[in-house]
């Protein structure tokens, strides 16, 4: 018996295969091999067509079936994770009306900021735990602003998770998870929120029915079937976003647990049991999958889009083109911490909404000519990174968080030990690496509705450990570099109030 997990991205699409009898993953894929295409037909704008995910879909499964060579009669359940924010619009006919705009997409900050001004900041906090910001139902506004004919033709809104889904059963849903993720749903009410909707002008019949992330969402059609090799009538069970998902993957599901992941930007996923928010909107909550209005479970979310790209274009600039990231990695483990006063600030990679939408842009500070070489750099630009990952944490500590372990996977920054030991010992937490990925947990996942599993927990808990970091006893050198570090930030946010503990 086994279990399908698709993982849509926005470079590309991955399937996972887990056999329920073993709990082992046969086969992760990809496709394609090289980063699908982007549109971007002005500065700022990303989209994407809904139908090239589709098309990926149907050739990572051929590709998965190909590699494990499978009874497909065997297959019980799907579950899909799916790039976060995006919006997708469909027609009576569910047609997709035009391109997908996606998660990095940015064209749409100045109606969300007007949203938030005109309903109030503090109404939008209490009901949506976010301002309007650049989300879906921003990216919504300005088709309805500047597409009219088009926003006229909508019959249904969704995210991209809900379009893969309604590919695979011919029915259109969405869940709560996905709705907050898109700053549609309200966590006073528990209902789609109408506070956002009227001022937006949307009529509600645009949004899908609700349902809860692990559910019967729909059986594979015969025509789905048939294009993506696979048999009528198995059920699609779960859906979830990537970051929530990626929690999930981890184990992270109840209060105080805490994900990481480290790759071109950075993520920090937090799981708290109230509606809370950041006055400042410097993080951002949603409804994790096991959320529901009698005991609630918010997903905090810290985003930092300065991470792997900065290490990434220190390499292409610094390293030799030879040399590997685990060459660098050595290089970087032969300097102490603080890598003798040299400081990398990393915000290279646009506003940053922990600085309060700032676009500081990177730095390299205190650099002297007779002191410092490669490794210096290399250990600076991790550490960097790790600083900005716990300038972030103690803002969720703020919040009441308590950080004591956090969960990453086998496949960002986080396998460096010089960037994970910067961030163990700062926050004085222990950091446990797991073997596992994004649609293995989306497949795993899909065996709870069904009935495989008895439990969430039950169907993520057999997680291999590969990997655990700790705090290091090295007489507070971490602490006097990340100070100082935190001293060069200060000095470029003159009128912020920085978190220094």
């Amino acid at each position: 018996m086994y279990l399908l997990g698709y993982d849509i991205g926005s470079s590309s699409i991955k399937a996972a295969l887990v056999d329920v009898n073993t709990g082992q993953t046969l086969a992760v894929v990809q496709s394609p091999e090289s980063e699908m295409d982007m549109i971007a037909k002005q500065l700022g704008w990303a989209e994407q067509h809904p139908e090239t995910w589709w098309n990926n879909v149907c050739l990572s499964t051929k590709k998965l079936l190909g590699q494990t060579k499978i009874d497909i009669k065997q297959i019980k359940g799907i579950g899909i994770s799916y790039q976060m924010h995006g919006l997708v619009l469909v027609d009576k006919n569910k047609k997709v009306i035009r391109p997908s705009i996606i998660w990095c997409d940015s064209r749409a900050v100045e109606i969300g900021n007007r949203a938030a001004n005109d309903i109030g900041i503090d109404t939008c906090l209490r009901h949506l735990l976010n301002s309007p910001g650049n989300f879906t139902a921003s990216k919504l506004k300005w088709v309805k602003e500047n597409e009219p004919e088009n926003f006229e033709r909508i019959h249904k809104i969704m995210l991209p998770g809900d379009y893969i889904a309604m590919r695979l059963t011919g029915e259109i849903s969405t869940t709560i998870s996905g709705l907050s993720e898109g700053i549609l749903w309200d966590f006073q009410k528990e209902k789609p929120a109408q506070i956002l909707m009227d001022y937006y002008g949307f009529e509600s019949h645009l949004i899908p029915e609700v349902l809860p992330s692990f559910s019967k969402q729909g059986r594979l059609t015969k025509a789905a079937a048939k294009a993506i090799g696979l048999v009528e009538g198995i059920a699609v069970n779960y859906r979830a976003g990537d970051q929530p998902n990626n929690a999930l993957s981890l184990n992270v599901l109840e209060p105080g647990e805490v994900a990481a992941t480290g790759g071109t930007s950075g993520v920090v996923y937090g799981v708290i049991d109230q509606h809370l928010y950041d006055d400042d909107s410097r993080v951002n909550g949603f409804a994790h999958v096991n959320h529901s209005p009698t005991d609630p479970r918010i997903g905090i979310l810290l985003c930092i889009n300065g991470a792997g790209i900065q290490y990434s274009w220190i390499k292409q600039q610094m390293a030799a083109s030879s040399m590997s990231y685990d060459g660098m990695e050595s290089l970087a483990a032969s300097v102490s911490p603080g890598a003798e006063g040299l400081r990398i600030l990393p915000f290279g990679n646009g506003a940053e909404r922990m600085l309060k939408i700032k676009a500081l842009g990177a730095q390299i500070n205190n650099l002297q000519f007779n002191l410092h070489k490669r490794p210096h750099l290399f250990r600076a630009a991790l550490e960097g990174i790790a600083f900005s990952f716990v300038y972030g944490m103690n803002i969720l500590k703020e919040m009441g968080l308590n950080v004591q372990v956090i969960r990453v996977g086998n496949d960002n920054l986080f396998q460096s030990a010089v960037f994970s030991e910067t961030i163990s010992n700062l926050m004085g937490c222990r950091i446990e690496m797991m073997e596992t990925t994004g649609a293995v947990g989306a497949a795993k996942a899909a065996g709870v509705a069904n009935g495989i599993y008895s439990t969430i927990r039950e169907a993520v808990s057999n997680n291999k450990l590969i990997k655990t970091y700790g705090p290091l006893n090295m007489n507070g050198q971490y602490e006097r570099a990340y100070q100082v570090w935190l001293t060069d930030l200060e000095k470029m946010l003159p009128d912020s109030s920085l978190i220094t503990n």
